[in-house]
């Protein structure tokens, strides 16, 4: 018994409905779940049936009913339904078995004498029978001859269905008398209201389905089983399609629930490009990729949405795990490895601006099996492939998009709204190359060969590598880390992203599910700043050249936003994607970023920090002279920064981690508006230039304020904000920035607190205290980072050391961090890969090498 036997619109039309917020799916008892027999008394409901409504009932956020017009007690009994599926008795007039109480004295008389007139028309009426239930009865002439049948029924019409009180409902060979009000379309909108329901499917036979089916509407569903007509939408032949209607959406409804096919996100593998980014499984599919921008909507959404949602799959004829999957060494171009099987995967460079291209080489000795399926617009637009002699052209799109194989022979699969291209291919007669082109409908062959655009691709990774002065701590990660940051290097405008993914979750199921392919000010600098450090300037000296363009379309600097979109332009407004299901079911899928209208008034400190570096790095290099080691272009930004934080640094704020409630006197964002008047103070006096005698008294200012106001005696410890006791990570800026000395007892006893509050095991959280979102979160790896380095501040070594190494085990294989991790299911948690624990991770791996500590500039952070 398959669902693909049941029509294709209807499977379209549950597919659709199984992905609504709250779904009630409610059916009809005999002849809907149960066939229709001679013996009512032994119509017993389809197993499959009764399966699918008791898993639908255990589903989140759905809701599984019957409403028949059987007595609810009898239903009961012979439905063997569990408690979790809601019985609805007689028509919809018993929703509990108490319900017999609830009729007045008249209407039992009533109902008495309709009792007793019915019984007299079935004994006068060979083969009729008598139902009584708690508010009605019911005649059924189902074993009667068709003459003597219609027969009693007229005088159960002529009779006591004509008497004031007595509400008559007539079904397939039976007429019932009640005398309360029955109606299967109210009870649907009874349950539908308890639940709220944000769609109802609904599933009958006969005449009495049809009030339910009269309030059905918008994305609701009515199905009809059997001939006869009807008010629904959809029908099936018999009560066995019923049971696969129900398997139906039950799977759909899961998998939405679910998400299916969720790799653990350590696990995820990042492909770049100076412009596009890409994520590929442990098992070889393309489980992410956005165009024409990494910020733009995705073409592959399989991470968020399972098969449906846009995959690229690739794996051998007979169906094995990988043996492993590692990048090239120096490269972003990634190997996936079966036994008899590779596949290399990359994004070529040379391709002009409109285009993604992501190229994938199949070699080996047995047969490939792969899976095409395109779905732009993160699935919301219907794709039709066609088969060209070259390849394949995706047709339905704003964009065009073809995928150039020449030789391969495809199979294209209707699946409703969309097509899926799959094939078979042998690579023993040569390698099989695939290169999808998104943004042209160009098959032709390129001008160049595949292995030269590998070539230069790889070099464009392993050159700048081999420049870099990595620490000597786990060099192999480091170097991967350094990569991964490139990697998030938006080259086209020189911003850089905080990470590759949107909703990644950081509690699996929960709604704590962010869009992180921006840029932040804070991320950016920081990240930027860490390859500085690495010996890399070019892409600090782009980003500053983003945020003076930034700056140009401002008032005033205060007026900075926390983020811009790649290109530097404010955000769109935050957007729900509810096509999508989530990672491993967690949702909402957001596109956007509502963090970029909150008020962060510690986004000044780190783009000073980052001029203080780049001017240092420079010196380093060999410029000697002051005004080329810090350009005019630098020291103006210098000054636009201090002036925001003279202006708004006595403002509460939102703070680092972005907290969706109201502003408070963030103790993180104050140190970074010290941190802004001390770097440029210390600038001016290094680099001959001149720095407003405001300057030092506004650094002394908030020194003194945050050193009184952010302490705490209660808790022995500087706090997440002023007037609080609620700790926070961030807060040990107060000594890694230097506002005061790290030998200060009050540090030390902040890194103690911020231990024993925040620390478990291998992680570090960002806060406890209630920030007004439901669910939790993990640890944030950059808040490890933090320890470590306040670790050594204070002379603590070893937990250093032992902090660093379980930070390097929660690497995913491929050497990639995201952003958070749970150390009780140990596993990864946010987006991936993060910009911050990788900046972080090379902090650490830094310090760590050096055998004593030097007084460090400060670092800082975002949620």
């Amino acid at each position: 018994m398959s669902a693909q036997d049941l029509p294709l619109e209807l499977r379209r039309a549950l597919a659709a409905v199984a992905r609504v917020p709250r779904l009630l799916v409610a059916s009809d008892y005999d002849g809907t779940i149960a066939p229709i027999v001679d013996d009512p008394a032994k119509a017993y409901p389809h197993r499959e049936s009764v399966n699918a409504l008791r898993a639908l009932a255990g589903l989140t956020g759905t809701t599984a009913a019957v409403i028949s017009g059987r007595a609810l007690r009898d239903l009961a009994a012979l439905s063997r339904l569990p408690v979790e599926v809601q019985l609805i008795g007689s028509h919809g007039s018993e929703f509990d078995v108490g319900f017999v109480h609830a009729i007045d004295n008249d209407a039992k008389q009533l109902l008495q004498e309709v009792q007793s007139t019915l019984t007299q028309i079935a004994q006068d009426n060979p083969g009729a029978t008598v139902e009584i239930k708690p508010a009605s009865v019911a005649l059924h002439v189902r074993n009667a001859s068709p003459e003597i049948g219609r027969r009693a029924v007229v005088q159960v019409r002529q009779g006591p269905a004509s008497w004031v009180g007595v509400q008559t409902t007539e079904g397939k060979e039976v007429i019932e008398l009640a005398v309360v009000e029955t109606d299967k379309g109210a009870a649907l909108d009874i349950v539908r209201h308890q639940q709220g329901a944000s769609a109802a499917v609904f599933i009958g036979d006969d005449v009495t389905d049809e009030k339910a089916f009269t309030r059905l509407s918008g994305p609701d569903v009515g199905i009809k089983v059997g001939p006869g007509e009807s008010l629904a939408k959809f029908r099936v032949d018999s009560t066995e399609d019923v049971s696969k209607a129900l398997a139906f959406i039950l799977e759909e409804r899961r998998t939405w629930l679910a998400g299916a096919s969720a790799p653990r996100i350590e696990r995820l593998t990042m492909l770049a490009s100076p412009r596009s980014k890409a994520l590929v499984t442990p098992d070889g599919t393309i489980t992410w990729l956005c165009h024409p921008e990494p910020d733009s909507a995705a073409v592959f959404a399989h991470l968020l949405g399972g098969p449906g949602a846009g995959h690229f799959a690739i794996h051998p004829e007979r169906a094995g795990l990988p043996l492993s999957q590692r990048y090239k060494d120096g490269t972003m171009t990634v190997e996936t490895r079966w036994a008899s099987l590779q596949v290399v995967d990359y994004l070529p460079h040379d391709v002009v601006p409109e285009r993604t291209d992501l190229t994938r080489v199949i070699t080996g000795d047995t047969k490939a099996v792969i899976t095409f399926a395109p779905r732009p617009e993160f699935g919301q637009v219907p794709v039709r492939i066609v088969r060209d002699p070259a390849g394949l052209r995706v047709q339905g799109t704003n964009d065009p998009l073809v995928l150039r194989s020449p030789g391969v022979d495809w199979e294209i699969i209707d699946e409703g709204n969309h097509h899926t291209a799959r094939a078979t291919v042998d690579p023993r007669q040569g390698p099989v190359v695939l290169e999808m082109r998104c943004g042209t409908s160009d098959l032709a062959p390129c001008m160049t060969s595949e292995i030269d655009r590998r070539r230069e691709a790889e070099r464009y990774w392993s050159d700048w590598a081999a420049t870099l002065e990595l620490p000597p701590l786990k060099p192999d990660l480091m170097k991967r880390s350094a990569l991964t940051l490139r990697g998030l290097v938006h080259a086209p405008s020189g911003s850089i992203l905080a990470a590759a993914t949107t909703s990644l979750p950081e509690d699996i199921g929960g709604v704590r599910n962010w869009d992180y392919r921006y840029c932040w000010l804070r991320d950016a600098s920081l990240t930027a700043a860490a390859l500085v450090s690495l010996g890399s300037v070019g892409e600090a000296e782009e980003l500053l050249d983003w945020v003076h363009r930034v700056l140009e379309t401002l008032p005033g600097p205060e007026r900075l936003h926390p983020l811009y979109t790649l290109y530097g332009e404010t955000l769109p407004p935050e957007a729900v994607i509810d096509q999508l299901p989530g990672y491993a079911g967690s949702r909402p899928v957001r596109v956007g970023n509502a963090a970029n209208m909150q008020v962060q008034l510690d986004v000044f400190g780190p783009i000073v920090d980052l001029i203080s570096q780049l001017a240092h790095a420079r010196e380093h290099k060999g410029i000697s002279d002051p005004k080329k080691a810090l350009p005019d272009a630098d020291w103006d930004l210098v000054h636009a920064m201090v002036s925001a934080v003279q202006r708004r640094w006595r403002e509460p704020d939102h703070g680092i981690w972005e907290i969706r409630g109201n502003p408070r006197h963030h103790v993180y964002s104050k140190v970074m508006g010290w941190l802004t008047a001390d770097r440029a103070i210390t600038l001016a006096r290094q680099f001959g230039r001149t720095a407003d005698p405001e300057w030092e008294k506004l650094r002394d200012t908030i020194a003194d304020e945050v050193k009184a106001e952010g302490w705490n005696e209660e808790v022995q410890s500087y706090t997440a904000a002023y007037e609080g006791t609620d700790l926070d990570a961030a807060t040990l800026h107060i000594g890694l920035s230097g506002l005061i000395d790290p030998s200060d007892p009050r540090f030390a006893a902040t890194v103690v607190a911020t231990e024993a509050e925040l620390r478990s095991g291998s992680t570090v959280y960002r806060y406890h205290h209630d920030d007004g979102l439901p669910g939790g979160e993990g640890g944030f790896h950059l808040c490890a980072a933090w320890l470590v380095e306040a670790y050594l501040l204070i002379g603590k070594r070893e937990d250093a050391e032992a902090l660093f190494a379980q930070l390097v085990d929660v690497a995913g294989p491929t050497g990639l961090l995201s952003e958070e991790y749970d150390p009780v299911a140990e596993r990864s948690l946010g987006n991936h890969p993060q910009a911050y624990s990788h900046l972080g991770l090379l902090r650490c791996a830094q310090l760590l090498s050096q055998p004593v500590l030097p007084r460090l500039s400060g670092t800082s952070a975002h949620g």
